[in-house]
Formats: C-alpha cells, sequence, structure tokens
C-alpha cells in the first residue's frame, strides 16, 4: 500500500491503473489465444504426415468430443462461473471498501493455474482442463475489480485516452513475453531444450510469473476502495441486491439502457472470435509448406501489434465523431470480416484477416469500456457494482456465443459456419446501437 492516496486524476494512478493491462494481457495472448491453443491442438489432433486431419475426437469422463467443441464447452462453463461469482464477489467489495484484496486474489489464482498448464498431458487430462478452468476464472474476475476502478481514477474526459493507454499497454507487454516464447519453441534446441514441447510448458509458467509480477506495480498505486464498513453474514447476497438496484436505474437511464443491450449482442461476437481465432487456423487453413505454429502465431503477433494502433486511432476518432458513431462502423467492419473469413483457405489470407481483426479488435473493447463508463450516472458511488454489471452482461453473452459455436462446430464439423452465425450479432449489434440517442447518451469533454 502506498503511504498516501494518489489524488483522482494524477498521471501516476492513471498510469499505475493501465500498467495492469501490461500484466494480465500475456494470459490473454499466450493461453486464450497463441501458444495454448496450439498446444491444446497437437495434443488431441491425429494428423498424417501431410498435416491433414484424421481424428479430432477428445474422450473425457466418458463421453467423446469434437477437440474444438470441448475447449469451447469448458471454457462457457468457466464463464458461466464468472457470471454468478461476480455479483457475490463485488457486491462484498464494494460493501466493505476492498476491492483491491479481490483483484489480487483472482490476479493469483489465475496466475498460479497458468503455471499448472505446465503438467497439462491426455492422461491427466482432468487436471490441465482444471488449470484451464480455474485461470480463465482468475483472469476475467480480477477484470471486474480492474475495470471497476475506471471512474474512480479518471475524470470523464481522461478515461477514454487512458483506457485506450491500457489496452495498448496489454498489447505492446504480451507480444514482449510471446516473442520471448516464440524464439524458446522455434529455437528449443539452441535454448539446450531437448524436447520442443518443453519451452511450450515453460511459455505457461512465465505468464503466470509475469502476470504476478507486473502486477506488484498497479497494486502500490490503487486505492484500496470506496467504503469502510464491516464485513457480516448479512450481505453475502448483498452483490446481488446490488444488480437487482443497478438494473432499476439502469432502467430509467434509456441510453445507457439501450447501449448495453447492443454491447450484450456484438461484444458476445467480439470476445467468441478472439477465443477461437487460433483453433480456427489450427484446423481449416492450408499451411502447406509452411509451419503452421509460426504461422498461427506470426498472425498472433500481427493481431496485437495492430490492435495497438487500432486502440489509439479508434480513441481519436470517437473524440471526433462520437463513440456511438464509432462503436457502429467497427461492427460494420466485423461483419465484412466474417463473411470475409468464410472464404479463407491459405496463410496468406489469414494474415490479412488477422490485421483487419487486429484494427477494430482493440479499438471496439477499449472504446466499450469507456463509452459504458461515461454513461453512467455522475452522482454513481457504486461503481463496482455498475461494472459487475457490465461483466456480468459480458461474460453471459460468451457463454452464449462459445455454446453456439460448440454446438454449431460439432453438427457441421467446420468452424466456418460458426463465423457466419457470429457475424449475424454484430449486424444485430450495429442495429441497436443506432437506438442509442447519441448526443444525449454520451457526456463529451
Amino acid at each position: 500500500m502506498p503511504k498516501t492516496n494518489l489524488p483522482k486524476g494524477s498521471k501516476k494512478l492513471l498510469n499505475a491503473w493501465a500498467f495492469y493491462d501490461w500484466a494480465n494481457s500475456v494470459y490473454n495472448l499466450v493461453i486464450s489465444s497463441a501458444v495454448f491453443p496450439i498446444f491444446y491442438g497437437a495434443l488431441t489432433l491425429v494428423k498424417d504426415k501431410e498435416g491433414n486431419v484424421l481424428d479430432d475426437t477428445v474422450r473425457f469422463l466418458g463421453v467423446d468430443f469434437n477437440n474444438d467443441t470441448l475447449i469451447s464447452y469448458v471454457t462457457a462453463a468457466a464463464f458461466l462461473v464468472v457470471s454468478f461469482l461476480s455479483p457475490f464477489l463485488s457486491g462484498i467489495a464494494d460493501y466493505v471498501g476492498n476491492k483491491k484484496i479481490f483483484m489480487k486474489f483472482f490476479c493469483y489464482l489465475g496466475a498460479l493455474s497458468c503455471i499448472g498448464l505446465y503438467w497439462f498431458s491426455m492422461d491427466y487430462l482432468w487436471f490441465g482442463l482444471l488449470c484451464y478452468f480455474t485461470a480463465l476464472i482468475g483472469f476475467w474476475s480480477s477484470l471486474v475489480f480492474y475495470n471497476s476502478y475506471l471512474p474512480d481514477i479518471a475524470f470523464p474526459e481522461q478515461q477514454d485516452a487512458i483506457s485506450a493507454k491500457g489496452y495498448s499497454l496489454g498489447y505492446i507487454g504480451s507480444v514482449v513475453l510471446l516473442i520471448i516464447c516464440l524464439a524458446m519453441i522455434l529455437k528449443f534446441d539452441s535454448f539446450g531444450f531437448e524436447y520442443e514441447s518443453i519451452p511450450t510448458r515453460l511459455s505457461f509458467v512465465l505468464t503466470g510469473l509475469w502476470w504476478i509480477g507486473f502486477s506488484q506495480y498497479t497494486y502500490y498505486h490503487l486505492p484500496k476502495g470506496n467504503k469502510k464498513e464491516t464485513f457480516t453474514k448479512d450481505i453475502l447476497f448483498n452483490g446481488f441486491k446490488e444488480l437487482k438496484l443497478i438494473w432499476s436505474k439502469i432502467k430509467t437511464n434509456v441510453p445507457l439502457k439501450r447501449y448495453l443491450g447492443a454491447f450484450f449482442v456484438y461484444s458476445m461476437a467480439v470476445q467468441t472470435i478472439m477465443l477461437i481465432a487460433t483453433y480456427f487456423g489450427i484446423e481449416e487453413l492450408d499451411w502447406g509448406a509452411t509451419d503452421s505454429t509460426t504461422g498461427l502465431i506470426v498472425s498472433i503477433l500481427l493481431i496485437q501489434i495492430v490492435a495497438v494502433l487500432g486502440a489509439f486511432v479508434t480513441s481519436r476518432c470517437s473524440a471526433r465523431f462520437g463513440n456511438i458513431n464509432v462503436l457502429i462502423v467497427l461492427n460494420l467492419i466485423w461483419i465484412f470480416i466474417c463473411i470475409f473469413a468464410y472464404t479463407i483457405t491459405t496463410p496468406m489470407e489469414f494474415y490479412i484477416t488477422a490485421g483487419a481483426v487486429g484494427l477494430v479488435m482493440g479499438g471496439i473493447q477499449s472504446l466499450s469500456r469507456s463509452t459504458y463508463s461515461k454513461l453512467l450516472p455522475e452522482d454513481a458511488v457504486d461503481t463496482t457494482s455498475y461494472f459487475s454489471f457490465y461483466d456480468v452482461s459480458e461474460k453471459i453473452g460468451i457463454v452464449i456465443g462459445m455454446l453456439s459455436y460448440g454446438y454449431i462446430t460439432q453438427i457441421t464439423g467446420s468452424i466456418r459456419y460458426s463465423i457466419i452465425f457470429l457475424g449475424l450479432f454484430f449486424l444485430i449489434g450495429m442495429f441497436l446501437l443506432t437506438r442509442v440517442n447519441k448526443k444525449a447518451s454520451i457526456k463529451e469533454a
């Protein structure tokens, strides 16, 4: 804890808050997007010498699953737990005023679970999936408290820029670690490793250590919380009461209510696509003479690098054209990306798609977060509960998205049909955004 709390809006406090993105985004890149999906695919797919998939069936708990379907169901289950867990935690944290303790707990849970993935194997599939499950819970639950700090530490006119800066730091930091992991994996013999799987597994360990280590700067400067009341058993369900109260407030705030509806729909597609992109590249592309591992990680790196530019450009465009207008355009671009992704078969087409995804991914995430923050009532003090509602909406959307993806993939045998289905969510989200009052909804600086 710092000796004195930094004042709201101070540069050091804002930078410390944004730096948590640098610390935790390695999970999103290494575990969710790049190294783990490739590792999981290598373990669960049977291929011939030419790289063609012969069998993608995984037996778990006595049931045969398509390997993509299994991981999507585990992911959906984890998000479902997060969506039910968040109201308990956010209500308690907001009530007793120690949201930083909860943020730390889930940070450490997620990081240690990443380290546990070192022992992922088909012989102990249950343990590997459990670590994947708890790592996801740790990451997303910590974000409930992290996001809720935004209106506490930044004034409305600062929120777009600092939200974008956080995402940018996250993309840069995660790329740094991914390059280190990629070097170890591709040049494993030069590093003294006997097998390629060892540096891959060590990448999971590095992810956990990076997350824990760099988050300490954020924890040092963030305030403890807003309130100081004693915890009692009577407030155990306070989070659900708070969500009910927040919902009653949201219903009277028409712009906020309409925005949340739109966000729920399009975020469902954004998060699902981010989670399945690498699996798509593994199974649906003809990599030919190109090493698929190298190609996929290069694609993910491209997404991260371009996302930094996307977050910056989106922040500037929102200042000129308004948040809602920019979000509408971003959804339109996502629709075209889904249509194009359905047709791609070559690595070059995948790289083009990755670049486009990166450009809009960073922008839509950072702008969605700051737009919601700016739509909150000016006198709102229970910011954790408001952001818990935001996060619960997002997580339930991801559950629906991942279950839809897994089910469509299971019955069609192809991820391509799932991509087109997800494109419909962007179309609906774009329409819902047009119903938000653009002038009255955002308190422009």
